[in-house]
């Protein structure tokens, strides 16, 4: 959804996440494969479910195939 960790990390500080519908705070809480994501980016709200985790970090191609999109809301 971002390009860097860190943007990653300060979208969960700033209350931009929840996880199975609640609101995380701590960009270090694991998730597990079936967790629902939801992420208020760039005026929208994206909606995930997490299906698989990559061995090593790899390119943004690769990592559309690890979660599911269940939907998007402006």
């Amino acid at each position: 959804m971002v390009k860097a960790r860190t943007s990653a990390a300060e979208l969960v500080v700033t209350g931009h996440v929840r996880v199975n519908g609640v609101r995380e705070t701590s960009p270090g809480h694991a998730i597990k494969a079936g967790d629902v994501l939801t992420i208020a980016l760039d005026r929208t709200v994206r909606v995930l479910k997490v299906t698989g985790f990559n061995e090593r970090r790899g390119d943004a191609a690769s990592a559309r195939g690890l979660y599911e999109e269940l939907g998007t809301r402006n």
